[in-house]
């Protein structure tokens, strides 16, 4: 593992508290996995014995019905860790993960990060820690997010794709459009609608990337009552 990806590793949300001593046995001699886009990562009802934290890329997670369609549960990001909870509850994962890009992860051993909670208690402790604050900031965001309009929502998510404190921005939409939608709760023919009525407020799309003149503008409506 780089510099760059320990750094990663301790700038995720479960693992920020720890050090870089205990990182490095909780990595132990676990290699880094690459995963094409649109490669299966697991699925589910398989044993859950790993669980991961994304360096780069993103993942869905996903559960796949009778009639062949499929309910996105959530998608996670660079700095996410996913499945550790099955490894708790019920030893099989619940839902199917996917890369939707090129994505390359760690991958942890369940039953050898088990072992090192027993040995180190102050581990758990402190990721508990790490996990009961992002917890409160996830409840704040959901607090701000529901009731509010698709509009606001394609908002919400388009100032999360920004870098901090920027004033105008050119971003990439991290996968595709019907993607998007679907994360959003709404229909994909929806999303173009939605984009266009957002150039009113600066925001200018060209396939996958869009430019935003003003950001401030974009979080007002987003923030609007």
């Amino acid at each position: 593992m780089t510099p760059d990806e320990l750094w990663k590793l301790k700038s995720s949300t479960l693992f920020n508290s720890l050090s870089e001593n205990m990182l490095r046995k909780i990595v132990g001699n676990e290699p880094l996995r690459n995963y094409s886009k649109g490669q299966v990562i697991f699925q589910q009802g398989e044993p859950a014995d790993h669980f991961y934290v994304i360096l780069n890329g993103w993942v869905k997670l996903y559960r796949l019905h009778s009639s062949g369609d499929e309910t996105i549960l959530h998608i996670f990001k660079s700095g996410d860790s996913f499945a550790e909870t099955a490894m708790f509850s019920g030893f099989r994962y619940p839902a199917t993960a996917e890369a939707v890009e090129d994505t390359r992860m760690l991958s942890i051993n369940c039953n050898h990060f088990k072992k090192l909670l027993g040995e180190y208690p102050e581990m758990a402790m402190s990721m508990l820690a790490s996990t009961s604050v992002h917890l409160k900031h996830l409840v704040i965001e959901i607090e701000q997010v529901k009731g509010r309009s698709s509009l606001q929502r394609l908002s919400f998510f388009l100032l999360e794709l920004c870098p901090t404190d920027s004033k105008i921005a050119t971003i990439e939409l991290p996968y595709e459009k019907a993607l998007v939608a679907s994360q959003l709760g709404i229909q994909p023919e929806s999303l173009s609608r939605l984009l266009n009525k957002l150039r009113t407020h600066g925001v200018e799309c060209d396939k996958n990337r869009i430019f935003i003149s003003d950001v401030v503008a974009l979080r007002d409506l987003a923030m609007e009552e």
